[in-house]
């Protein structure tokens, strides 16, 4: 498996659809070096407070539409 250091910039817009939520980011992709001490690899997705805010509010305002859309027996 190959992993990755992802630096998330700026979340551009958020949308969903089929069971989907795609968000249109600005990132720099690269590839994370091998752990030496140990730790299984994995990839790792940083960003700034103040992206992670605009993420989580877009990702709030994203689940509420899908709940929006579920029946009343659903919720």
């Amino acid at each position: 498996m190959k992993t990755y250091r992802i630096e998330l910039s700026k979340v551009k817009s958020m949308t969903q659809g089929n069971g989907l939520v795609q968000a249109r980011i600005d990132a720099l992709v690269l590839p994370n070096p091998a752990s030496r001490d140990g730790e299984p690899e994995t990839t790792v997705l940083s960003m700034s407070q103040e992206t992670a805010r605009v993420m989580f509010l877009l990702l709030k305002q994203q689940l509420a539409e899908v709940d929006a859309r579920k029946a009343r027996s659903q919720r």
